[in-house]
């Protein structure tokens, strides 16, 4: 048995933040109920074609829901709706505040009818203030929160390479969602649950904000390459690169031991921390690993305890050689074919985990119609309407 067998999740949700928060809830066992528009469905779904009929993204965010394809503007299609939610435990929407309301599933209205419900509603920027009305996507709100200024090198600025912003909402949406359902089983009483992609992005941004609040300026962009730590970031060698973490002065002078190079660990332009972030290009000069190939370079670091990864591609990543020994692939249905994916990232030992299928738009409109108790010709009276 999983934690979440026998909650049901329903989600008006679309893109990314909110469709992660709820197959994270899958992957506990959460029966997740993903409401689309019939006439496309989530967008999401068509943003590339990596994955059979489906995008990256959806197939990523979407393992094992079932797909209701609904027209929420019919009163047929509505009133499915309100069939399904009076069943629900939980309800997410991250339709604007302003379209919530208008539709009548916003969390006010859902829960003074049922108090007991637990209701998630992320919005871009938050109901209210000057924001309220923007339009915000990852890449905007990476930009307003002051992570694409921070991101790259030099006069370079750059988006971070994942959808970062839907991350952190996504992750902290869950967690929010977790907790409201122990605060249930405890009370009884039902919880809204609200939060903003900026405001989800900006708490991640603390480190970065207390940083230049403390020092007056942020901390300068400086590529792959710790901007308060050296030697910290990638470096070439005869066959690829191998990223070094050196953090403090005895990491140092091992590496120094193994480039055979103990006067760099006397040089006082780099014997602190400190000095070798000041000297960073003269110390980079210095550090020549062209001889040495990224297999041998990693073998004497292991072995001198010097941390460091090899930089690898991420199309290398399903054959990661840890990930296969530890057996973290697995192949998941998607529409038009299969997909090598990742396992969870946390094993229990209370609980297995199998995969779902990614579902087809609308794959499971009959069957949900079912489970409410439609019967067949009122199944297809419904259809016959365009009302799903």
């Amino acid at each position: 048995m999983r934690p979440l067998d026998g909650v049901l999740v329903v989600s008006l949700e679309q893109a990314v933040a909110v469709p992660y928060a709820t197959r994270l809830l899958a992957d506990l066992g959460a029966r997740v109920v993903k409401v689309e528009r019939p006439d496309g469905g989530d967008f999401a779904r068509h943003y590339d074609r990596a994955c059979g009929e489906v995008s990256s993204y959806f197939a990523w965010t979407n393992v094992g829901k079932e797909s209701l394809t609904l027209d929420l503007k019919n009163p047929a299609g509505r009133e499915v709706l309100d069939r399904l939610i009076s069943g629900a435990d939980v309800v997410l929407c991250n339709l604007s505040p302003g379209a919530a309301r208008r539709m009548g599933v916003d969390a006010d209205t859902l829960r003074s009818e049922r108090p007991t419900l637990v209701v998630g509603e992320l919005s871009g920027y938050g109901d209210g203030g000057p924001y309220a009305q923007r339009k915000a996507f990852d890449a905007l709100v990476q930009s307003e929160a002051g992570l694409v200024e921070l991101t790259g090198e030099g006069d370079v600025t750059a988006r971070a390479g994942i959808s970062v912003a839907d991350i952190a909402a996504g992750v902290q949406l869950q967690s929010a969602v977790l907790a409201a359902l122990l605060h249930r089983s405890r009370t009884g009483e039902g919880s809204t649950l609200r939060l903003s992609l900026f405001e989800a992005m900006a708490e991640w941004m603390h480190q970065p904000m207390l940083y230049a609040a403390g020092t007056g300026a942020a901390a300068p962009r400086t590529g792959a390459h710790h901007p308060s730590i050296a030697p910290y970031g990638p470096f070439r060698c005869r066959d690829g690169a191998v990223h070094l973490a050196v953090q403090n002065d005895p990491q140092w002078r091992r590496l120094c031991a193994v480039l055979g190079r103990p006067d760099l660990a006397d040089d006082p332009r780099f014997g602190t921390v400190t000095s070798r972030v000041e000297h960073r290009p003269a110390l980079h000069a210095e550090l020549d690993f062209s001889g040495w190939t990224a297999a041998d370079l990693l073998d004497a670091l292991d072995e001198a305890d010097v941390p460091a990864a090899r930089t690898r591609s991420v199309a290398d990543l399903p054959d990661h050689p840890q990930l296969a020994a530890r057996d973290r692939r697995t192949r998941v249905p998607v529409p038009g074919g299969e997909a090598t994916m990742l396992r969870p990232p946390v094993d229990s030992t209370g609980w297995d985990w199998a995969p779902g299928a990614v579902p087809a738009r609308g794959e499971h409109t009959d069957h949900v119609l079912r489970t409410l108790g439609y019967q067949a010709e009122q199944i297809a009276a419904l259809r016959a309407q365009s009302a799903i």
